[in-house]
């Protein structure tokens, strides 16, 4: 399998006219562009906080050291 020829290229994008519409395609492309950029951005964030070895706060992890409630014993004999 290798990169489409020209006429493969022309009929996928005439299946998508006809699918889509000719006025739809430039704001489906805007869409993936703004996608696309939002994606890098959010990779290069977190490549930067790795780098940075910050811990990562998970909600719920931690536990409530507030409690004085001893453990319950739920053996049976």
């Amino acid at each position: 399998m290798g990169m489409p020829s020209g006429t493969e290229l022309l009929i996928i994008f005439g299946i998508i006219v006809l699918l889509f519409g000719a006025k739809k395609i430039p704001d489906l492309a805007k869409g993936l562009g703004k996608g696309i950029k939002n994606f890098k951005a959010e990779m290069k964030d977190d490549s930067t906080e790795v780098a940075s070895n910050e811990p990562k706060k998970v909600e719920g992890s931690e536990e409530d050291s507030t409690s004085t409630e001893a453990p319950k014993n739920t053996t049976q004999a």
